[in-house]
């Protein structure tokens, strides 16, 4: 299976890289960087009292994908990175120091587009955009094999539903029983 990834990988490189990708793909890549870019729409929409539970559920969804897939699951797979194993002489990114499953950027982006999907249909959908391309640049960058991004993905999504299942139950279930009661 590794040598079908890596001429997966090999066929984006040799067939997809030109410099405006070469460009753009590590600024879309760091959008994911610790989850800054999700973060920061968990901040800017927890302006509107509307979007404050879609605010808190994606925090809450980020810390366990942090946990869950950064601390334990890298941990324990110890998957060694693409990059690693082809030393790539003109990478565009400084080469990661942590194992490659899952892809922790795929995660944090599919963890919070989900989310936002479950809240807001309309800020759910490009969120979705935003997480394939940023899924993909792990690729275009040669530091994520694809199963990583596929695993990234399910894991981020099942730790979304584990968030807003959460969140509900019992974080907002006082707010719900003061509802029935008016």
């Amino acid at each position: 299976m590794r040598e079908f990834e890596l001429e997966i990988l090999d066929f984006v490189r040799g067939h997809m890289r030109n410099g405006f990708l070469d460009t753009v793909m590590p600024v879309i890549t760091m959008c994911g960087n610790l989850g800054i870019f999700w973060i920061a729409t968990a901040l800017v929409i927890s302006a509107k009292a509307k979007y404050r539970k879609c605010s808190i559920t994606m925090i809450i969804g980020l810390l366990l994908g942090v946990l869950i897939g950064n601390f334990a699951v890298k941990n324990m797979i110890h998957r060694d990175r693409p990059c690693w194993i082809n030393e790539i002489q003109d990478m565009l990114i400084s080469n990661p120091q942590d194992f490659s499953f899952p892809s922790g950027h795929t995660l944090s982006s599919f963890c919070a587009a989900t989310i936002l999907y479950y809240y807001d249909k309309r800020l759910g959908i490009p969120s979705f955009g935003i997480a394939l391309l940023i899924a993909f640049s792990r690729i275009y960058l040669y530091v994520h094999f694809p199963t990583d991004i596929v695993g990234g993905a399910i894991i981020g999504i099942l730790i979304a539903c584990l968030a807003i299942s959460g969140t509900n139950k019992f974080l907002f279930k006082e707010q719900k029983d003061n509802k029935k009661t008016e």
